[in-house]
């Protein structure tokens, strides 16, 4: 039986903040685990998976999972690990396609 997925404290507030913007679209999807993003975000025709860290942790407390390490080294699409609201605008506004990792 998988136990209830674990959600970073800033994950409301950069959800919250995500969808106030015109032309962002997410959707939460903390809930399915197995090393799935916390959130689906799309945004200028992308859809963009997104692992959401708390970046007030240490950085030994910010880690990928075993599990989200398997699922990012798998995926072939765009993925980010952000750690704050600002650093999750920046990667959507400044992406590149070519390094979706």
């Amino acid at each position: 039986m998988r136990r209830a997925a674990k959600v970073d404290s800033n994950q409301t507030d950069i959800v919250g903040k995500l969808r106030k913007i015109p032309g962002i679209s997410v959707y939460v999807t903390s809930a399915i685990g197995n090393g799935f993003p916390d959130i689906v975000v799309g945004f200028r025709g992308r859809s963009h998976l997104i692992e959401i860290k708390d970046g007030a942790k240490t950085a030994s407390r910010r880690k990928l999972t075993p599990d989200e390490i398997k699922f990012k080294d798998k995926w072939t699409g765009c993925y980010f690990v952000g750690n704050s609201f600002d650093e999750i605008i920046d990667y959507l506004f400044n992406h590149q396609p070519q390094g979706a990792k």
